[in-house]
């Protein structure tokens, strides 16, 4: 992959991170195809494929707890692992325990909270570029790509599939913590060849990408170079998205919900059934960020409200209900592996 052209989105909160991701530059000889890779994979043509996924596993125990009851309890269908986080081994043990559980590794080269943070596992001495004044990970992307080396990210997130390898986790995909690994080429590359060599799936919008280029408002030929990306992940023998929808960390939630969980809850599921309408054919991962909100999450972030409404919603009947009646097929990243390894 040889990249002649560095562009990049940069915001300083967690609510933009997609508008980071994706900013690619790349030499672009590949157009995108007539057909979506759901049908590629063997999906009825016209239909609606959904990866419902949960952020941040292993963050901390309310995000495990969070986690757990929108997989096990809610509709929810994959999730992933933040390795460097100190709930890891918790919700690791929660996956030995469940093996039909679609987890991946959510690689992360940022620790965004004020006074809850994380290094790089490498650690320093092996990746000084990664690290702050306080031996952290970088609070920001911005950060990220000023001071670190893509050698230096692709030892980290190395590092990070070994410790779940070494932990008896065999992730089913990988995928980006605030969009880092798609902030710039070099890094980008460091992101879709840890996939090919490992022969593991890699979250990326390669298809018709029609949502997520309308949030990004990205140009013909930053999707261009999405779907160069995709036909290269798709050439290694890897499943590819068409579309990522990646906004619900940007809904507001109305003053009169934040004390009334029903309230809450059927504000999130109707925010929900209208991005599900918004959806086109094709496989779409929808991300969202599923917590159990104890009186002590408010010490790690001020974003309680944001991910338990994402819980409640993930709970909600209406929603099942919605998605059953739409015709909308859920699947996993272990499915469109499988689907995958039976095309040539």
């Amino acid at each position: 992959m040889q990249a002649i052209l560095f562009t990049h989105v940069y915001k300083h909160t967690r609510k933009k991170m997609l508008l980071l991701a994706v900013c690619i530059g790349l030499i672009v000889t590949a157009k995108a195809t007539d057909s979506t890779y759901a049908e590629k994979l063997g999906f009825p043509k016209g239909a609606k494929v959904v990866i419902l996924h949960v952020d941040d596993a292993g963050m901390s125990y309310e995000s495990n707890e969070g986690a757990i009851l929108a997989l096990t309890k809610g509709v929810a269908t994959s999730t992933s692992v933040m390795m460097p986080c100190s709930w890891v081994p918790g919700f690791v043990q929660f996956l030995k325990e469940h093996p039909q559980i679609d987890a991946g590794l959510h690689l992360t080269l940022t620790a965004e909270w004020k006074n809850y943070r994380w290094g790089p596992l490498s650690g320093k001495p092996a990746t000084p570029g990664l690290v702050d004044q306080q031996g952290c990970l970088w609070p920001n992307v911005t950060d990220v790509v000023q001071h670190a080396s893509a050698a230096e990210v692709a030892t980290e997130i190395n590092a990070q599939l070994q410790r779940a390898l070494t932990m008896g986790f065999t992730p089913t995909h990988v995928d980006t913590h605030m969009g880092t690994l798609l902030a710039t080429p070099a890094f980008a590359e460091q992101y879709i060849q840890l996939g090919i060599k490992n022969h593991i799936a890699v979250m990326l919008p390669g298809g018709h990408a029609t949502l997520i280029a309308l949030q990004m408002h990205a140009s013909q030929q930053l999707m261009a170079q999405m779907h160069f990306m995709g036909n290269l992940l798709w050439k290694a023998g890897l499943p590819v998205l068409d579309d990522l929808y990646n906004e619900s960390y940007d809904w507001v939630n109305p003053t009169n919900t934040l004390q009334n969980d029903s309230l809450l809850q059927a504000y999130r599921t109707n925010r929900y059934i209208a991005a599900f309408d918004s959806l086109q054919p094709g496989i779409t991962m929808v991300i969202m960020h599923c917590t159990t909100t104890t009186p002590q999450f408010k010490y790690i972030s001020d974003s309680g409200p944001t991910r338990r409404g994402d819980l409640l919603a993930m709970l909600d009947p209406r929603l099942r209900q919605y998605i059953q009646q739409k015709g909308i097929i859920l699947t996993t990243w272990r499915e469109l592996m499988e689907r995958r390894s039976r095309l040539p």
